[in-house]
């Protein structure tokens, strides 16, 4: 026998790749009442109360803000459904989806 029948095989290690995270915009509109952009980012994005308000005064002072960071399909579901409970209301609310 020779030598390179009695050397072990080495295994491959698999690199596991963490997914890119999105980050979830709220865009200030004129329209939609401060409180229920508050009760939504409570509901949807699980803020506290003071989170909540933080982010809705920064989106409507300087136009948008970042919520929160996701992976993207979490990311993309949660804009959604905020965005769909503000439009069965006739709330022109806005979410967008970005890379980080």
């Amino acid at each position: 026998m020779s030598d390179s029948d009695l050397k072990p095989k080495l295994k491959q290690k698999t690199k596991v790749q963490k997914p890119k995270l999105y980050k979830v915009i709220l865009l200030n509109d004129d329209f939609t009442p401060r409180e229920f952009v508050v009760l939504i980012l409570k509901a949807e994005f699980r803020l506290d109360l003071a989170q909540a308000e933080v982010v809705m005064m920064t989106a409507h002072q300087k136009g948008a803000c970042v919520v929160s960071v996701y992976p993207k399909d979490v990311a993309e579901t949660k804009a959604t459904r905020a965005i769909d409970a503000a439009s069965q209301l006739g709330y022109p609310l806005q979410f967008t989806v970005e890379p980080e």
